[in-house]
């Protein structure tokens, strides 16, 4: 029993030595324009991935983030990205629309996209200078 103990506040006191968690480091960190942080869990927990995407054009998300990321963060002031609900290319076929609408730096709903329902629609997004 001691012995489980130890080994987890060990494991535990090098995970934290070794660089905290995804959002500490999103959140402090500046990276290049155009960089977004897109992970299914909110709060940038659960699997996730840090892009740095070129301005101007489409990218189909794929599994396991697609339709299932609650965690979508453009990382710099300078830029924002439109969310879409189908692929590059396809058809909206919606009368509210088939995006998000620009979500930059400062969209306070970056790290948590369930709270307003769009963690399980994303399936394409492009990104643009401000």
């Amino acid at each position: 029993m001691k012995l489980s103990i130890s080994l987890l506040a060990i494991t535990t006191a090098v995970a934290s030595a070794a660089g905290g968690s995804v959002l500490a480091r999103a959140s402090n960190e500046r990276r290049e324009l155009g960089g977004v942080l897109i992970c299914n869990g909110a709060n940038a927990q659960g699997n996730c991935q840090y892009k740095k995407y070129k301005l101007d054009t489409c990218y189909n998300v794929t599994a396991p983030y697609y339709k299932n990321a609650s965690t979508f963060a453009p990382d710099g002031d300078n830029f924002y990205c439109y969310p879409y609900m189908m692929s590059c290319g396809g058809l909206c076929m919606s009368p509210e629309g088939c995006t998000l609408g620009a979500v930059s730096f400062s969209f306070p709903n970056k790290f948590n996209l369930s709270a307003i329902g769009w963690d399980h629609y994303i399936s394409s997004f492009e990104c643009h200078q401000s």
